[in-house]
């Protein structure tokens, strides 16, 4: 009896076994976002608008001292690019997370999780597709700004791919923890505009904190508190070789937070996200 009891006992996963699961999750990602080529034109013309239009006409009027990680005076195009690349991300992660509730509405979601793998992994590797898929916009995003004289040093490309990740997993956590409580499709997008928008202006994408505390001291400790303000801050410092430590540490915290509460929320037995709109397991 003992040595059939062994024998039946569920054993653990091999390597091999996560990888293809990993593997097939971030190749249905890149399928679907390759099939949605107006999504990744959305994603670029939302920053380019910022950057050929709006700095334009901001370039005179908001003038950048000389700030870290900047040696040197600098344009005003120049100092919102990574907080461009930052609002790709932003939107890209809120975007995975409106997939993840079309997916439970539509029943593809019971799909994935009633595999025997671990429900963590199946949602981090989630999340790492949606986090290849933003890396891909960026980067797309900056071929274009190269054009426009927005060029860092030629190793800022490969020093701030770290960044990119670790930003791109935090915003993506977040819009995934969001999303556990949205039970259906037409509240998406008031719930993403209440998170979008507040994340993206109370930061120091647009403008450096110091011209927001000398207009509003207030909205400058907001802006402090925002986890957006600084992945913006991790990318800008990364983009140019430096590393601003005090962003590292506050981005991986959220990322290491908002991915718990995201785990916690998608269980069926305890989290927001235990049923769906017909009452079954969401």
């Amino acid at each position: 009896m003992s040595s059939i009891t062994a024998h039946d006992s569920p054993r653990g996963f091999s390597l091999s076994e996560y990888m293809t699961c990993l593997a097939g999750i971030v190749w249905r990602e890149g399928l679907r976002f390759l099939h949605q080529r107006e999504r990744f034109v959305s994603a670029l013309v939302r920053p380019l608008v910022w950057l050929f239009i709006f700095a334009a006409g901001f370039r005179q009027v908001l003038g950048i001292s000389i700030i870290p990680p900047y040696e040197t005076y600098i344009l005003y195009e120049v100092y919102i690019a990574p907080g461009l690349m930052a609002m790709i991300q932003l939107f890209n992660g809120m975007q995975s997370s409106l997939s993840m509730v079309y997916d439970r509405e539509m029943g593809n979601m019971r799909t994935l999780l009633v595999s025997p793998l671990p429900r963590w992994f199946l949602l981090f590797c989630k999340l790492l597709a949606g986090t290849a898929v933003s890396l891909l916009q960026v980067y797309a995003f900056l071929l274009i700004a190269w054009f426009w004289d927005i060029s860092p040093p030629s190793f800022g490309y490969l020093t701030v791919l770290p960044a990119l990740i670790l930003s791109g997993l935090m915003l993506g956590s977040l819009g995934m923890l969001i999303s556990s409580g949205i039970k259906q499709l037409e509240n998406f997008a008031g719930v993403m505009n209440f998170v979008i928008f507040p994340m993206f202006f109370a930061s120091s994408a647009l403008y450096p904190l110091w011209r927001v505390q000398e207009g509003s001291p207030y909205l400058y400790y907001l802006c402090q508190a925002n986890p957006f303000t600084h992945a913006v801050e991790l990318i800008r410092f990364a983009f140019y070789g430096q590393v601003n430590w005090t962003s590292l540490a506050v981005v991986a915290t959220c990322t290491i937070v908002f991915m718990i509460g995201a785990i916690y929320a998608y269980d069926p037995s305890r989290g927001l996200a235990r049923r769906g709109p017909a009452g079954g397991e969401g």
